[in-house]
């Protein structure tokens, strides 16, 4: 049974050379790179002028697997070109194919990229709808306060799109409904027990509600802890 090689630590010659490649075959390297590169350059013009927030699952994961065929071929003295460039031609040919698909078939469009989903209606969290993204309250929330909304009364809708980005309807100052509060030091305050009669907010779904000393649950999402709401106006 052959041993293997020992290595030696801080060995230039290595770090810098490679023992099975003459120096020449760097010259081959920057060929590969300049052609490879190319034929990323060439796939990543299909998706026109999107950016990293913009693509789809199926466009990213199409740039994922392309880069790490890339990355092989730009160094790699066994993986011919030729290979890579066939590989190129096909994804691109099927990103061109599920594109047509996603134009002709909505059903087909939101089983690849996913439907838009309207995650707050009313000034209120739609949990149904809610439950089922990968999503928590504390990134929605995060998404909110980018946008300086203070309180969920000031939203009327807000849409999640296929792409990950949110779109967000405010209601005009004057129609600003009660809503909960979405700063994260007010959201730890949650009370589980009104001690004092008036208007509150469901700490979880946004839900409003004139409520009376005591304990209450959430006729929405049954959840126990409340918060006083807010009428304040949106500050853009």
């Amino acid at each position: 049974m052959a041993q293997a090689k020992q290595v030696e630590p801080f060995d230039w010659h290595r770090i810098f050379w490679s023992e099975d490649a003459p120096p020449a075959f760097l010259g081959e390297v920057a060929l590969r790179c300049a052609i490879t590169y190319l034929l990323v350059l060439g796939i990543l013009r299909l998706t026109g002028r999107r950016g990293v927030r913009q693509l789809s699952i199926f466009e990213l994961s199409i740039i994922l697997a392309l880069g790490s065929a890339a990355g092989d071929a730009m160094f790699y003295s066994d993986v011919p070109l030729t290979h890579i460039a066939v590989v190129f031609l096909v994804v691109g040919l099927m990103y061109l194919g599920f594109n047509f698909l996603t134009e002709k078939s909505v059903r087909f469009s939101d089983w690849l990229e996913g439907a838009t989903v309207c995650l707050i209606d009313e000034g209120r969290v739609e949990m149904t709808t809610f439950k089922k993204q990968n999503l928590t309250q504390k990134e929605l929330f995060g998404e909110l306060r980018q946008h300086q909304v203070e309180h969920l009364g000031q939203v009327r809708k807000l849409y999640m799109e296929a792409t990950g980005n949110v779109s967000i309807y405010f209601y005009p100052d004057e129609e600003v409904q009660p809503g909960l509060p979405i700063w994260p030091e007010r959201l730890k305050k949650a009370q589980l027990e009104i001690t004092d009669a008036g208007s509150y907010a469901c700490s979880t779904c946004g839900y409003p509600n004139t409520l009376s000393v005591g304990k209450h649950t959430c006729s929405i999402c049954q959840n126990q802890r409340w918060l006083p709401s807010s009428t304040a106006k949106r500050q853009a």
